[in-house]
């Protein structure tokens, strides 16, 4: 066993044992404490917790190998996803805390007095609750799959068996102490090898200032780090890392969409709206809020300077090196299946370059070719490039790469576990949540006892960790990608109906039903034709405006608001206890 192996055992070994035992600690029996912890949980630690639902794999491992590979245009997500925590935090929290309701589903239902209208919300969340997921059962088995040699498929599989025994044990008060432990994990996990890289490269160790500085050795002593990469870049043929709306990069109106939805997805989604239903008062919700920025943001500041390190150290360890004498973290994760070589030219030699290496990804035989190298079975590209890397690797490649201690190997592999089955979990109980809560005991069985719901909670929580682990295993696309994708959904079907409900005394059931079916259904059947149907490079002159998958949701929420207010205007206005209940909501007590 390698001492990145053994460590990885003892402290992911740890994290797990800390899990479940919090789990058991703080098992539930309400469903008031299995929906939204008994309302108790104390600003600070919701905020914490709050961070870690947030931080998903799709922040911890997949944003920052995004970056490295895109660049200027990577930061999307950075501005959509914390941009949209603001205007959370600021625009929606408060006010759906004082209403005072468990879920999304519940406030659409009781807001537009409609259960048609909450069958729809409950569709409509459960559907962007197992597009989140599938990226974070994902990223546990890519984590797996490298530090624990085991198959991408497996690592899913134990993810499904740690979040199953949590989730359902715990509830919202299980996951929440969970995720408070997870973030402390993460943070920690996430800073340590970034601050060292950064004192390593640029003798810099605040990671946010490091990407910015000068190298302090080698030969590019001196000069930018940044400067560095769009040098190496362009020796590469590839668009300069910096560069923003040139060749080789998303259109500034792609770039706007993306970000838009990402922030209005955020404000959407609903296991991120829930947790403000934890704490006791709505002034613990706005400190909850400010706490989670603050835990949020120390992560995003960081990821730009891990994607720069991460990208630097990767093409100056493998570019126009003999594949014999690659560095050994390159064999160890081109086991994973994750990364892999085709020698196109007959040198020997790794070379990097623009365009793909291969046609899908790699599927290995193997067989050992002529310089060692395990034979593929599809297809390579006619471009010079011929080194597939599969993004999600980065961030947990990255203290390899640079040549860290194994125990610091080790504690990334546990911080991107923790990242991901903290939203996992999240995401589970808002599909448990919908089914038992808003579907069972709001429309379809309204005399249940609170042990019949809690058990039919359970079992729709048993049930979602099956769907989300076929998800895992057969995903649409890389982690962030698979979010991007939720978000869009998000945004397209739930913040318009919510911010019109909160701000609009006026709109009706009708136009709540519509709006939110039209924006879903468009979002959802752009992203299914372009992602699945034709995904071929030539579709891209068929995108709206010109508009990605990733950012089509943006149109979908316009077309939302549109039909809202449309179908509004020519329907009866709500009820009169309604139209109180709305302006109760928006002033103080």
């Amino acid at each position: 066993m390698s001492d990145i192996q053994f460590w990885t055992y003892i402290i992911v070994g740890i994290t797990f044992a800390i899990y479940i035992g919090i789990a058991i600690a703080t098992r539930v029996r309400s469903t008031r404490g299995f929906y939204v912890a008994g309302q108790g949980v104390p600003a600070l630690a919701n905020g914490m917790a709050t961070g870690a639902d947030w931080m998903s794999a799709a922040s911890f491992i997949s944003m920052a190998g995004l970056i490295s590979f895109t660049g200027y245009t990577g930061s999307v997500y950075l501005m959509g996803w914390t941009g949209g925590y603001v205007l959370l935090a600021l625009l929606l929290a408060p006010y759906l805390r004082k209403f005072g309701k468990f879920t999304v589903p519940d406030f659409v239902g009781d807001r537009y007095y409609s259960d048609l209208a909450r069958l729809v919300a409950v569709f409509c969340a459960i559907f962007v609750s197992f597009t989140y997921v599938a990226g974070q059962m994902r990223g546990v088995g890519v984590v797996f799959a490298r530090f624990l040699n085991v198959d991408v498929n497996t690592g899913v599989v134990i993810g499904m068996v740690l979040v199953f025994l949590y989730a359902v044990m715990g509830g919202m008060k299980g996951i929440t102490w969970t995720q408070v432990a997870q973030y402390c994990i993460l943070i920690v996990a996430y800073l340590i090898p970034a601050v060292a890289i950064s004192y390593m490269i640029t003798g810099q160790p605040i990671p946010q200032l490091g990407f910015g500085s000068k190298v302090t050795s080698g030969p590019h002593a001196g000069t930018y780090l940044l400067q560095v990469i769009d040098q190496i870049h362009t020796d590469l043929g590839l668009p300069a890392y910096t560069g923003s709306f040139i060749a080789g990069k998303k259109s500034m109106i792609d770039v706007f969409a993306i970000t838009m939805a990402l922030m209005v997805g955020t404000a959407g989604l609903p296991h991120v709206i829930i947790r403000f239903y934890t704490v006791p008062s709505v002034r613990a919700a706005r400190y909850s809020a400010f706490w989670a920025l603050l835990f949020i943001g120390i992560l995003y500041t960081t990821a730009p300077a891990v994607a720069v390190f991460a990208r630097a150290n990767l093409i100056q360890t493998l570019h126009s090196k003999s594949y014999k004498s690659a560095p050994k973290w390159f064999k160890n994760w081109e086991k994973t299946k994750l990364i892999a070589w085709v020698d196109k030219n007959g040198d020997g030699k790794i070379q990097m370059g623009p365009g793909k290496a291969f046609k899908g990804k790699p599927l290995f035989t193997g067989k050992v070719g002529k310089f060692g190298n395990r034979l593929v079975s599809n297809y390579p590209t006619v471009s010079k490039n011929e080194l597939y890397v599969d993004r999600d690797i980065m961030v947990l490649a990255n203290p390899e790469i640079a040549n860290l201690p194994a125990w610091i190997i080790a504690l990334v592999a546990a911080g991107g576990l923790a990242a991901a089955l903290s939203t996992a979990a999240g995401l589970l109980l808002v599909i448990s949540s919908s089914v038992s809560h808003d579907l069972m005991k709001s429309v379809v069985k309204p005399d249940m006892t609170d042990k019949e719901e809690l058990l039919y909670a359970r079992v729709a929580a048993g049930v979602a960790v099956i769907i989300a682990g076929i998800f895992g295993i057969y995903p649409p696309g890389f982690v962030a990608q698979v979010v991007a994708f939720a978000f869009g959904l998000a945004a397209s079907s739930f913040f318009p109906v919510i911010v019109l409900g909160i701000f609009s005394k006026r709109t009706s059931r009708e136009g709540a039903i519509a709006g939110m079916l039209s924006g879903i259904l468009f979002t959802s059947a752009y992203i299914i034709y372009f992602k699945f149907i034709n995904p071929s490079p030539s579709a891209k002159s068929m995108w709206l405006f010109g508009i990605s998958p990733e950012g089509i949701g943006t149109v979908g929420m316009l077309i939302n608001f549109i039909v809202t207010l449309t179908v509004t205007r020519f329907t009866p206005p709500p009820p009169e206890e309604v139209q109180l209940q709305v302006e109760r909501i928006r002033y103080p007590d």
